[in-house]
């Protein structure tokens, strides 16, 4: 098992589809200035939304459909974004649903908090660790495997 510390100011990430986005936006304006405290990042036009609509920096990559999803897992991995917020459409398909479930697979691997709608944002936002010092246990799966191989 390996660890990540993740600092006081945690490097979150905010990604909306477009269903969501005026939900996350809501989100977002309620807790501004607790959000101010940490580093932001986001999938293109949630990122250029929320800095319009708020003013707040956040630090944009592409578009989820554009590879957007992937560049914010591939931050996730390497342990470059501790949170991430995701307001997503349990309604409607999306022409890059393999990269979203590859995103909230990678969020998994690598523990980091997930919230995909507005309870879970208030409950992980609100708990005594979002302004901590927190490790989070990564979970070596290569050696588990291994180990059940040893066995066969």
């Amino acid at each position: 098992m390996s660890k990540i510390k993740m600092e006081k100011i945690k490097k979150i990430a905010l990604v909306a589809h477009d269903n969501r986005k005026q939900d996350l936006l809501e989100w977002v304006n309620e807790n501004i200035e607790k959000l101010k405290t940490h580093k932001l990042f986001g999938t293109g036009s949630t990122s250029k939304l929320i800095k319009k609509e708020t003013g707040i920096e956040v630090k944009s990559y592409k578009s989820g459909p554009l590879g957007g999803d992937q560049q914010i897992g591939s931050k996730i991995s390497e342990g470059k974004i501790d949170f991430m917020i995701f307001f997503w459409d349990p309604l409607t398909s999306q022409p890059h649903d393999p990269d979203v479930k590859a995103l909230l697979r990678i969020a998994v691997l690598y523990d980091i908090p997930v919230a995909m709608n507005r309870a879970t944002a208030d409950f992980l936002f609100y708990s005594e660790f979002i302004d901590k010092e927190y490790t989070r246990k990564i979970i070596n799966y290569e050696d588990r495997y291994q180990q059940k191989l040893d066995k066969y």
